[in-house]
């Protein structure tokens, strides 16, 4: 399938063309001015593309919680970050990409670092280039440096028209 490009995906393509050092920083610094909290968390960018993005989260004292894990709150953003993101790589620029719902099961404690990993299968990104809105259900897991899951989200993100009918 032939992906589309809107303004993020071009975005990503032009910083996929550094060298492989500088590629994240570059995104997560882009990233970040289009949401300024992204900065504040810490959230670095390690793979961007129109079907897979990858998001983690290093286990600093800024982002933890009493028992020196990564906060729940951060956690539950690290998969929204990762969610949105690979839709807003997909979703045309005349459309408004809303977060519509967030479930997030609390399974375990975690350990160290964090990365969820969102990806959308072709039939998904096909639904947003030709429905003028709709809703859909983005795949995310969220490891820790146990490579276990801690959490288990689920991300429903809607897509509508940025102007709305007369």
């Amino acid at each position: 399938m032939e992906y589309r490009s809107n303004s993020m995906s071009r975005l990503a393509a032009k910083a996929g063309r550094l060298p492989a050092g500088l590629r994240s920083f570059v995104l997560t610094r882009a990233f970040g001015r289009i949401v300024p909290f992204l900065g504040t968390a810490g959230l670095c960018f390690e793979e961007v593309t129109q079907q897979r993005l990858i998001v983690s989260i290093r286990n600093r004292r800024k982002v933890q919680n009493h028992i020196k894990g990564v906060h729940a709150a951060a956690m539950a953003l690290l998969a929204e970050t990762a969610t949105g993101f690979v839709v807003g790589m997909n979703v045309p620029d005349d459309k408004l990409m809303l977060l519509k719902s967030m479930h997030v099961n609390y399974t375990r404690r975690s350990q160290g670092d964090m990365r969820a990993v969102a990806t959308l299968d072709e039939a998904q990104i096909q639904r947003m280039y030709v429905e003028e809105k709709g809703d859909v259900t983005v795949n995310v897991t969220v490891t820790d440096e146990s490579g276990e899951a801690p959490v288990q989200c689920e991300m429903v993100w809607t897509w509508i028209p940025k102007k709305r009918p007369q």
